[in-house]
């Protein structure tokens, strides 16, 4: 195949000399060190390597530091083997797989084995890191089945092991696709998803050439993020042969410039345009796993750039002096500590969207269980969908830099200016940056080794060619929040946020909810208390209405409660009984004033002395018919007086005059409470009724009181004061004379105390009564 393709830049399967992959055991001895054990595929027999080759760092750099701490490990480096036999000196690369185990299980324990853990690494060396993908894999399943036989005695695996390697090189298994990239192993979707933009600052800061450091705990880790950067530039991991030491230069000396092209064969372009860029030319040095036993070199004054890597941490303390970029895998930082390299790798707006372009394609297409390959299974967000994009983008940089260079050389010939391009394209890829480029060892390599018109080839523009838009401003502050982590913090504080406006909206909710309860309740009961009143208000108005159209006095009396019917229904009987007892002593003794008469019993009226003495004017039917209305005055005032206490009793809030009626059989008690009352007393229930000759309290009176026969006897009838003073009688019983009660105040009486004084019979001053009426009657 290789010979369908025109001349390339480079002439590895010429140039290389032949190299038989070595195995070799590196163990780690408790006093001395890390050794070498054992070689496979060293010829002649007993021949060591090592030391013909003075690689006298290769047992560091099989066993990295902190391998200790992982059951299995791979370490990634490179030596330099000298020139022999007329021969020039090249680079080798070695592949380690560092295992441990409890020395305890071992079946057969060596004296010098004293530590709990046995700790070995198999190391392939080999010319080309081409194929490493590969074979990484198939070292990782040999070292396993070597200490799963618990004797390190036994080396038949590893030696048959090396014999294949050999017989694939002696085949040309390893050289048959030799113009042909393997990439099995480098993940550039986990590059670009782990520095996004600032991968493509990587790739610019590598064409620089400055001093490079690496720096991660997990070294397999450490040297494959390395050779996916490598990988970046098309064809540089087939020419690495000067990259084990700074004073290699193979690479140029065997350089050609290719006269002839073919645009359908992509080998054929690549070289045509003069790539790859050879960055590490002499002067420089690659070492993915870099030891600390080999700081020495990189400080070397012929040591003026290179990409290596570690995992000891002192190197951190002294990044000043051995890096002018320091890239932290297990911080995700880039420090640049150069000035004029930090101003060369600003990135162009066009360069911003092309590769913010390319993350979000990855982003979107990223698969947690398998980061290597994209969730759609699609072409879009690839490993070969991201190398082709680098390369275009590489092409566009080597085209406008070729046509930058020709503005500059035929800057007042307009003739020989592209008529569709404007200005200078190399602009958008930075100038500082293609100023920073232009001094470089790989630009002078490339620039001497292609043609001046490689412009004509590949248009000289960005693959992202523009001003500066609205999109990229928001891809702009989209990247520059994700890259803040501030999605993540918004997420947390919004989570948050969420969980307490939903606590406050239910604290509130019940707030609510309680209150419209509260007030609920409220209305109900206002609403409740509306209803009695107006039921009440009707019942009132009723009632009224019923008595002004001459309703019964029972109306008004079932206004009143149970125990107010109770109590006016006992005070009645009790009235009933003492009338009819009073009625039948009036009779008896007016028969027998009137000397015997009709034993017809008289009826049970009240009656009262004439208005007036001189005995004319009405007689005795008059007198009867004033004492028939000052009956009917006394009753009205009486029961008034009675309603009023049943009121006070049952506390109700009616003020009608309607409850002033009283039920007829209560009238005589109406009446008796008349003539009970004088100058404002009142005769109290108890010595109304028990008995007609029983004893009443009353308040005292405040002066005197004389009915004489020609006053009206109304007030005065019926009242027993505390002590009678004394007592006139003119003339004999047949009316002449006045007859004169006279009713002191006691002064020895108390308003709140009760005294028991002489009391004169109810019955007698009627009795006196009747008889002043006949005498009158008589007389006229």
């Amino acid at each position: 195949m290789s010979s369908s393709v025109p001349p390339t830049p480079t002439t590895a399967a010429s140039a290389r000399p032949h190299f038989t992959p070595l195995v070799c055991i590196v163990d780690f001895h408790h006093a001395r060190g890390p050794e070498v054990e054992k070689w496979f595929g060293a010829e002649p027999e007993g021949f060591d390597p090592a030391v013909e080759y003075d690689w006298g760092l290769l047992p560091f750099m099989a066993l990295s530091d902190g391998a200790h701490a992982l059951t299995e490990d791979f370490s990634y480096f490179t030596l330099l083997k000298p020139a022999e036999d007329g021969g020039a000196g090249t680079s080798l690369f070695g592949i380690s797989c560092t295992r441990q185990m409890d020395a305890s299980l071992l079946l057969n324990r060596p004296a010098e084995v004293t530590r709990s853990t046995v700790q070995k690494a198999v190391v392939v060396i080999a010319d080309s890191p081409q194929y490493f993908g590969m074979l990484r894999e198939r070292l990782s399943v040999v070292t396993k089945a070597w200490f799963a036989q618990r004797v390190f005695t036994d080396v038949e695996i590893l030696k048959r092991f090396q014999e294949s390697l050999a017989d694939e090189k002696e085949r040309g298994v390893m050289n048959e696709d030799e113009d042909r990239d393997q990439y099995l192993g480098l993940s550039l979707r986990e590059l670009v998803r782990e520095f996004k933009w600032q991968t493509l600052v990587l790739l610019k800061c590598c064409l620089l050439q400055p001093k490079m450091l690496f720096f991660g705990t997990r070294c397999e880790r450490l040297c494959l993020t390395q050779f996916s950067l490598v990988s970046l530039i098309p064809g540089l991991l087939r020419n690495l042969q000067d990259s084990a030491g700074p004073e290699l230069n193979n690479y140029e000396q065997n350089l050609q410039q290719p006269t002839s092209l073919r645009t359908s064969d992509r080998n054929s372009l690549l070289a045509y345009m003069g790539l790859p860029l050879q960055i590490f030319p002499k002067g420089s040095l690659f070492g993915p796993y870099t030891p600390l036993q080999q700081l020495d070199i990189l400080a070397d004054f012929g040591t003026k750039s290179y990409i290596v890597g570690s995992t000891n941490s002192l190197l951190l303390q002294q990044k000043d002096r051995y890096s002018d970029i320091l890239i932290n895998l297990d911080e995700g930082t880039i420090n640049i500590t150069s000035t004029s390299l930090k101003a060369a790798l600003q990135l162009s707006t066009p360069d911003r969207r092309w590769i913010d372009f390319i993350t979000q394609n990855v982003n979107d297409t990223w698969d947690e269980a398998n980061p290597g390959r994209p969730k759609t299974m699609g072409y879009v967000g690839s490993e070969e969908f991201i190398r082709v994009q680098f390369e275009e983008y590489l092409l566009s940089l080597i085209s406008s830099v070729k046509y930058h260079n020709h503005l500059a050389k035929h800057a007042n010939n307009p003739r020989m200016l592209l008529p569709y391009i404007e200005g200078d394209p190399s602009t958008d890829f930075g100038s500082d940056f293609v100023e920073a480029w232009s001094k470089t060892e790989n630009y002078r390599i490339w620039n001497s080794h292609t043609d001046s018109h490689l412009f004509d080839i590949v248009e000289p523009k960005h693959p992202c060619a523009g001003g500066l838009t609205i999109e990229d401003v928001q891809r702009r502050i989209t990247q520059q929040v994700q890259d803040m982590h501030w999605d993540e913090k918004l997420a947390q504080g919004k989570e948050a946020l969420g969980r307490n406006l939903a606590a406050g909206k239910e604290k509130a909710s019940n707030i609510f909810n309680k209150l419209y309860a509260d007030m609920e309740a409220i209305r109900e009961a206002q609403r409740k208390k509306a209803e009695e009143a107006r039921i009440e208000q009707e019942k009132a108005a009723s009632q009224q209405q019923a008595e002004h159209r001459g309703g019964s006095p029972d109306l008004t009396a079932s206004k009143t409660t149970q125990n107010s019917q109770a109590a006016a229904q006992s005070v009645g009987s009790k009235a009933g009984a003492f009338v009819n007892s009073w009625a039948t002593w009036a009779g008896e003794k007016r028969r027998k004033a009137w000397g015997g008469g009709s034993s017809t019993p008289p009826t049970p009226i009240t009656v009262s002395p004439p208005e007036s003495s001189n005995g004319g004017g009405g007689g005795w039917t008059s007198g009867w018919v004033k004492n028939k209305n000052r009956q009917s005055q006394m009753s009205t005032r009486s029961a008034t007086s009675v309603d009023g206490m049943l009121e006070k009793e049952t506390k109700t809030e009616a003020r009608s005059p309607t409850h002033s009626r009283l039920p007829e059989e209560k009238q005589p008690l109406a009446a008796a409470g008349n003539r009970g009352s004088v100058a404002g007393s009142s005769i109290s229930e108890e010595s109304l009724f028990d008995s007609p000759v029983a004893t009443r309290q009353s308040r005292p009176l405040s002066q005197e009181s004389v009915i004489l026969e020609d006053q009206e006897p109304g007030g005065i009838d019926g009242v027993v004061s505390s002590s009678v003073s004394k007592e006139k009688k003119s003339g004999p019983m047949n009316g002449k004379g006045p007859l004169v009660v006279k009713v002191a105040k006691d002064e020895g009486s108390d308003d709140e105390g009760i005294q028991e004084a002489q009391k004169t019979p109810l019955p007698s001053r009627v009795a006196a009564d009747e008889a002043a009426k006949a005498q009158s009657a008589w007389e006229r």
